[in-house]
């Protein structure tokens, strides 16, 4: 009788002991994934920064060749002001103004396509090739950083991680989506 006693006695204890385990592994798991979210998108914040700073120059560059095209300097800087502005906003709307200033860059450049001079200018061809090179960047890291929102969307909603995910109010990421189809193509530079 006192060895049943003991053998239930262990059940209980190993089965308390597992739950204890489970639970644990689960909530370090949650936090790491979300830590992995943040610090994928703080990556991308990096980035926007430099290419925030790279803009102005670039739109000085070429209004000493192409001031007539007022309209589309102003836009761009109107667009990059918005797109700095819009930091520590959520997602969606950092996205939208993003997605904005791409589309006033390829305009930038298609206008850039009239200037020969331009095409050749040093300083120009540097800002461009470090625009292009922080672009390439960027994508990259939304791409990582979307990994990173479905790899924590999925774990908050798989069960039974969803009870401790439910239970500790973790939230699910929020992706850096592409709204306009036009935004979704490459910009096409050609000098």
């Amino acid at each position: 009788m006192l060895t049943v006693v003991l053998v239930i006695l262990v059940v209980i204890c190993l089965a308390v002991l597992f739950t204890i385990l489970f639970f644990w592994s689960t909530y370090n798991r949650l936090i790491i994934l979300r830590n992995r979210m943040k610090e994928a998108w703080s990556d991308i914040e990096v980035l926007l920064k430099r290419r925030h700073d790279l803009i102005p120059n670039l739109v000085e560059t070429v209004k000493g060749y192409a001031s007539h095209e007022k309209s589309t300097l102003e836009a761009v800087i109107k667009a990059r002001n918005m797109a700095v502005s819009t930091n520590n906003k959520t997602i969606e709307q950092q996205a939208q103004s993003e997605n904005f200033l791409s589309g006033t860059l390829k305009s930038l450049f298609a206008v850039s396509e009239n200037y020969p001079d331009l095409k050749a200018n040093v300083n120009f061809l540097e800002l461009q090739k470090e625009l292009v090179d922080t672009e390439n960047k960027i994508q990259a890291s939304r791409r990582f950083y979307n990994t990173n929102v479905l790899a924590l969307n999925t774990k908050i909603e798989l069960f039974p991680s969803n009870i401790i995910a439910n239970y500790f109010k973790f939230e699910k990421g929020q992706f850096f989506n592409i709204e306009n189809n036009e935004d979704k193509e490459p910009a096409k530079i050609k000098f």
